[in-house]
């Protein structure tokens, strides 16, 4: 079954999480900052930009020759609870001034997916990024308070990330 026909995990023996429907995990948070969305953008969709902001993220760099277009691939560093790895992301949106996504894991089989969205308000923009379960995978966890942990702390995170995004913007302006 695919991720993206079902909003329920496939069974198999390997997972303990098997037919969890996976709607309640996925959450959208949104901020307004200083900048029109094309500017947003460019923000954005420049990965090795992401340490800047987030709380769990850092020393991400698209795959040599890659760049903000669908299909590219970066990889990152991560941390929490103490723990380190390594992601790697497939872009598969990147629609310059409006929206900018990607899938841990690559699209085919990825695991978690980040959407970042851009709308005018006024002088500046309203940022919206959101997150998305795919799929369990035991490096997330193998209990239903695993999944609802990661949930709640990515969600801090995305928090955290939008005001630092926000405050970043309002002290340097334009890219």
């Amino acid at each position: 079954m695919s991720a993206t026909t079902s909003n329920s995990v496939s069974p198999g023996p390997q997972n303990p999480l098997a037919g969890l429907d996976l709607t309640p995990f996925a959450f959208a948070r949104r901020c307004w900052v200083s900048l029109p969305p094309d500017s947003v953008y460019r923000l954005i969709s420049d990965v090795s930009l992401i340490g800047t902001w987030s709380p769990s993220a850092d020393a991400v760099h698209y795959e040599p020759g890659e760049g903000p277009w669908v299909g590219a691939r970066f990889s990152g560093s991560n941390r929490r609870d103490g723990r380190e790895w390594v992601t790697h992301s497939e872009v598969v949106r990147a629609d310059p001034g409006s929206a900018f996504a990607f899938v841990v894991g690559g699209a085919e089989h990825g695991i978690v997916r980040w959407d970042w969205r851009l709308h005018e308000q006024g002088t500046g923009s309203i940022v919206e990024q959101t997150w998305r379960l795919l799929r369990t995978d035991p490096v997330l966890g193998d209990t239903l308070e695993d999944l609802l942990a990661l949930r709640d702390h990515m969600a801090e995170s995305a928090e955290s990330t939008l005001v630092a995004l926000a405050e970043w913007i309002a002290g340097h302006g334009t890219p």
